[in-house]
């Protein structure tokens, strides 16, 4: 990321891992390499199998594991912990359990690697996609293991398993290099909400609270200003026609609707989906304070049944270039036919 363009007060206190990606943006350097180069870094990778080009995998700056995930998260019941109302925080259900998952933290992990109702699952967020993706990390028999590489593809976060050291695509949940590339894990359906109405449905809940760090500012945006921008960083692909690239899009399996379409209209209904927007939730990636970003308000979605019941599906809340880079061909909708 340009340092112009991050505040004084979030440059003093980012963490060696961001002032990393702050250089290699402002030199405007892409880092692609070659197979033969990440070979040192990754001797167990095996780079005789994928998906994609390699010449579309760049460095975002960290080194593997430079971005630490969360192996051992620690939780707190949810009257213990005060966040503001409006902070927004993955909020998931396994079985009876209840867990949110902060942004302030997930902001400088991008992965925790948990288990939750019986079900190992590991929870993502990438920054430069605003993505929010949860997925069930067992695949044919076992349980990976994820972290991350350091690498972004479509400025969307690599993610890698440390049981194959195959590397994997957070938006698609696909492996795209390595031993198991063309594999997908089980999204499972979450809500990115506000810190308030994951404690309205979940008053038993818990929270993933952050281990003690002198580096990270939990509670702070190191990307400042960032969904305000004309274009996204770290990205050299196509942009889509209808719509800003950073504006937001709820999508669901592969076709969006503009954010401000839904805000305007509250509900959307498409077939047996019901996609209905309430506000109070802060942007995360606005101010250099979290709790201080615009309100870009909360999404549920959820199918209805003949009997009138709804139940949550999978969906995200993401940037619409990202979108548009994985499914070029699927349509964003800014206003209803």
């Amino acid at each position: 990321m340009p340092p112009t363009t991050m505040p004084l007060i979030a440059r003093a206190r980012v963490a060696p891992l961001l002032l990393a990606l702050a250089a290699l943006a402002a030199f405007g350097a892409t880092a692609q390499a070659s197979p033969e180069q990440w070979k040192r870094e990754w001797p167990r990778t095996d780079f005789s199998k994928t998906s994609v080009d390699f010449s579309e995998i760049m460095s975002g700056g960290p080194p593997k594991d430079g971005i630490p995930s969360i192996d051992d998260p620690n939780f707190a019941d949810i009257g213990d912990v005060d966040l503001p109302d409006r902070e927004p925080v993955i909020g998931l259900k396994v079985g009876d359990e209840f867990r949110a998952y902060p942004l302030r933290v997930l902001m400088w992990h991008e992965i925790v690697n948990d288990v939750i109702g019986g079900v190992p699952v590991t929870v993502t967020f990438c920054p430069l996609c605003n993505t929010a993706i949860v997925f069930d990390r067992r695949l044919d028999g076992r349980v990976l293991d994820f972290g991350t590489t350091g690498k972004l593809r479509n400025s969307d976060l690599v993610m890698y398993d440390r049981q194959t050291e195959s590397w994997w695509q957070q938006f698609v949940g696909e492996a795209i290099v390595g031993e198991l590339t063309g594999a997908t894990l089980e999204v499972l359906p979450s809500r990115i909400e506000s810190f308030a109405r994951f404690r309205d449905r979940a008053p038993d809940g818990k929270v993933l609270v952050p281990g003690f760090s002198l580096v990270r500012s939990y509670g702070r945006n190191p990307y400042a200003g960032y969904d305000s921008l004309a274009k996204p960083w770290l990205y050299a692909g196509r942009l889509p026609a209808n719509i800003a690239p950073l504006e937001r899009v709820v999508t669901v399996n592969k076709e969006a609707w503009s954010l401000k379409l839904l805000q305007s209209l509250e509900t959307i209904r498409n077939g047996d989906i019901v996609i209905t927007w309430e506000p109070g939730q802060a942007s995360a990636l606005d101010t250099s304070v979290i709790a201080e970003g615009f309100d870009v308000g909360n999404v549920v979605v959820q199918r209805e049944a003949a009997d009138g019941s709804l139940e949550d599906v999978v969906y995200g809340v993401d940037f619409a270039f990202a979108f548009h880079a994985f499914y070029p061909d699927a349509p964003i909708h800014t206003e209803l036919p």
